[in-house]
């Protein structure tokens, strides 16, 4: 089946959506699903704006809201993860997944599903060290620490993912697995963002929690997006017996979606055609989730997941045949993911503005029944009672305060906090503007080894080249000739490697041009040192 892939969506899914059907003229055939790798904005309403971490005048309500109203419905049907820059309280509703509009899907926390027999997983948000290993204890209102910290990526997610054991074929994150830079034309990378070069010389771009769980899953597919450059790579891991040939995984990093950058790519995926052309459940992931619910932590204090080191009664939450067969119990066997999404806030409308709309705390009814039906517990409900009992509004969310203002100090699994850029990136949204003195930056050197085999020159090149095969996209959407610098097989790449453009003909590359006024967003203020290792290094916000 025909995928779409796409980078920062940053609300603008008006713009995305004609551009697919743009690359469906231009195609072999019509696009089964898009994915999109986080960034996502769906902003329903003014409050909902308020929640996104990002400066005021880059708070836009762009056009989701008119798919929550049921004004617009989605063509394809689109899966999506959060960012770092989101309607936090309108994720927040939904921790296991579900849809925020008609045919508009989000996985969750983290999640796997399957459509047409390909499963595909994924984890919202970005890396920070001091927050990863803390329960989920934020809730609106925020406050300015936690409007932040409510996006972080928390051990808890990652444990979950790492209890997978049957094949993966494609995963989402938002931010990049830190070392996969070194699988790639990392020469054309550092050309591109020259300001990367000190984190990728240094080994501290990324995600090392994305890093640990793409060394697990070993996904066939792996798609993310955050730095707003496009970057192929193509990763060989180590076989687990001796004589068997490892597995590889396809990297591919998208732009933000503004006219001429590499925003969205198609490609060809091998799927079942005797599976269902609905959602469905993972049976695996769902047992997984009830194995793992008396896990649920929604303080801010740090904790460790359980592991075999005689401090914990159970360790090992894998899927087995027996549970996965109770849960199929619970469900009826029937594993299709209802379309029950409904409207829990009022929406925008632009005839009356509403600047003074309230942020509740909801629980949302796709989340109950979900909960209900599987037995396991929703974190909204087990926060609100926390609130209740006065443990967690008052006492956490002033002790996450000092945690955050301490970031540096704070123990962590992980010796550094993988998302931090130390050179100011021209192309970010700065959260604070104010200059501050210089500082010094946080470690740059890692801990953390990548087992896999590593690349070779023409295997990182050749991958990029089967990407740029695909010409039957607008220019601003097929990856660009560059891409292949340096590589002795240029565009052809190996054979079965390629991905297939339907009649194999190239057409002419069209620049595509947005259809609204928008422009480039000005150049940002240039901060100090020690601002931008504050906000790079704690929450990584300068990645629009």
């Amino acid at each position: 089946m025909r995928v779409a892939v796409a980078g920062c969506c940053h609300g603008e899914l008006d713009k995305i959506y004609e551009t697919l059907a743009l690359a469906e003229r231009r195609g072999p055939g019509q696009i089964d699903l898009l994915l999109c790798c986080g960034d996502f904005q769906a902003v329903r309403n003014e409050a909902d704006l308020r929640c996104m971490a990002v400066p005021a005048k880059y708070r836009h309500m762009q056009t989701f809201y008119r798919y929550y109203a049921g004004e617009k419905k989605a063509p394809v049907l689109t899966i999506f993860i959060g960012g770092n820059h989101e309607a936090s309280n309108h994720l927040q509703e939904l921790p296991y997944g579900g849809w925020v509009a008609p045919n508009i899907y989000y996985l969750g926390l983290a999640g796997v599903v399957k459509y047409r027999g390909v499963r595909i997983g994924g984890i919202s948000g970005i890396f920070k060290s001091h927050d990863y290993r803390k329960g989920h204890f934020e809730c609106p209102p925020y406050t300015p620490a936690t409007i932040r910290s409510i996006y972080h990526v928390r051990n808890i997610e990652v444990y979950k993912l790492k209890q997978l054991k049957q094949p993966m074929d494609i995963f989402l994150s938002h931010d990049w697995p830190r070392s996969i830079y070194h699988y790639g034309n990392k020469k054309q990378l550092l050309k591109t963002k020259s300001f990367f070069r000190q984190e990728v010389e240094n080994n501290t771009l990324g995600s090392p929690a994305a890093s640990e769980l793409l060394e697990h899953l070993k996904p066939a597919y792996w798609f993310s997006a955050h730095l707003h450059v496009k970057f192929a790579a193509l990763m060989q891991h180590q076989a687990k017996d001796k004589g068997q040939t490892g597995k590889k995984t396809k990297f591919l990093a998208l732009d933000k979606c503004l006219p001429h950058r590499d925003f969205l790519q198609v490609i060809e995926i091998e799927h079942d055609p005797s599976a269902p052309d609905y959602l469905e459940y993972d049976i695996e992931w769902l047992t997984i989730l009830r194995a793992t619910n008396d896990l649920i932590n929604v303080t801010g204090r740090l904790w460790n997941m359980p592991e075999n080191n005689g401090l914990h009664t159970r360790w090992d939450y894998t899927a087995t045949e027996e549970a996965m067969n109770e849960v199929l119990e619970k469900l009826n066997h029937d594993l299709k993911v209802p379309c029950n999404f409904s409207v829990t806030a009022a929406c925008y409308d632009p005839s009356k503005p509403q600047t003074q709309v309230q942020l509740v705390h909801r629980i949302n009814p796709q989340t109950t029944e979900f909960c209900a039906q599987l037995g396991i517990t929703d974190i909204n409900v087990r926060l609100q009672k926390a609130k209740e009992e006065q443990q967690l509004c008052g006492e956490y969310e002033e002790q996450d305060d000092v945690e955050s203002n301490n970031s540096g100090e704070d123990p962590s699994e992980y010796n550094t906090d993988t998302s931090a850029l130390s050179s100011i990136n021209p192309d970010e949204i700065m959260l604070d503007e104010e200059e501050e003195d210089e500082d010094s930056l946080v470690s740059a050197h890692s801990d953390m080894n990548t087992p896999s085999v590593e690349p070779s020159s023409d295997q990182a090149s050749d991958f990029s080249g089967s990407f740029s095969d695909v010409r039957i996209l607008p220019g601003s959407m097929a990856v660009s000739s560059d891409d292949t610098l340096g590589s002795p097989l240029g565009r052809e790449g190996k054979p079965g490697e390629a991905v297939d453009s339907g009649d194999g003909k190239d057409l002419p590359e069209v620049t595509l041009k947005r259809l609204s006024d928008e422009h480039e967003p000005e150049p940002r203020k240039k901060i100090k040192r020690r601002n931008q290792a504050i906000y790079a290094a704690v929450d990584d916000d300068d990645a629009a």
